[in-house]
């Protein structure tokens, strides 16, 4: 009968195996800005403005009538020129390079490509006697495309995309609703897969269930397309609504900022809790 013995000794004698704990990376913003400071005449719109957006984020801001907080929209969109700070997109070319110093043609270029906007009034956003589809086209036409079966294409994915009726893409702006208005500028600021996208108050003016409809298409393309969005807008619901993050500013100054629950439920700043308590 053949017996086995096992060495317990030799294994006791042999050192643990070492496991690596798992190595974390950590995400750099997609969007960056340090210290932004804007006046108008005597009125300071911006205050050592600082915030971070991460990719596949989306980062609210929120403040009522005055405290800035569109004028830091027009400055992300590169509108406006402020006095002081630093702008850093994490995309390629743009890394490291403080966007506020680009010439006048980089910027133009930057903002067609990268950045996508939807102002809160759409005859900012649109050419309002084009048609819906040829409102789409321009920004690409202004990326290079001159292909018209091309741009026609492009233009009815992006308005699909958008959950927008094709049977009206011919239609001008003038004659849809806000709601379908808000869809073609969307359509528009995503023809081209933007790295960020700017939203200004998307939802003001239009009906409760319209606004739910635009929130919707709103989670649906961050969750498929995975842009970065910053949402700007006075009403509590729309940023619980959509986003990750919250910044609240007042008088130029960003004066609270966390996670979206945290800051809604639990606000520390006097001027957040008569926020959240103005809307309860």
């Amino acid at each position: 009968m053949t017996t086995f013995s096992a060495d317990f000794s030799t294994r006791a004698s042999q050192p643990p195996i070492q496991l690596e704990p798992p190595r974390l990376e950590i995400a750099q913003p997609i969007l960056e800005v340090r210290d932004l400071n804007k006046s108008y005449g005597s009125v300071r719109a911006l205050e050592e403005v600082s915030l971070e957006l991460y990719p596949r984020e989306v980062l609210g801001v929120v403040g009522e009538s005055g405290s800035g907080k569109s004028t830091l929209l027009r400055v992300l969109n590169l509108e406006e020129q402020p006095e002081g700070g630093e702008y850093h997109l994490g995309i390629p070319p743009y890394e490291g390079r403080n966007l506020l110093q680009l010439e006048r043609f980089e910027r133009r270029a930057l903002r067609v490509k990268h950045i996508g906007i939807v102002y809160q009034n759409p005859h900012l956003g649109l050419r309002m006697n084009n048609t819906s589809s040829g409102n789409v086209a321009e920004r690409l036409v202004i990326a290079g495309e001159r292909r018209f079966h091309a741009l026609r294409a492009a233009a009815r994915g992006s308005l699909e995309v958008s959950e927008f009726p094709i049977s009206r893409m011919d239609d001008p702006p003038r004659k849809l609703s806000g709601g379908m208005q808000q869809r073609v500028q969307l359509a528009k600021a995503i023809a081209l897969k933007p790295a960020l996208l700017l939203l200004d108050e998307p939802t003001t003016g239009l009906d409760v269930s319209v606004q739910a409809l635009v929130l919707d298409t709103l989670r649906r393309l961050q969750r498929d397309l995975g842009i970065a969005m910053l949402v700007v807008s006075h009403d509590l619901g729309v940023i619980r609504t959509l986003s990750d993050r919250v910044v609240v500013m007042r008088h130029g100054r960003v004066v609270e900022s966390g996670l979206t629950d945290q800051v809604l439920e639990d606000p520390q700043h006097p001027y957040t809790q008569q926020l959240v308590h103005a809307k309860l």
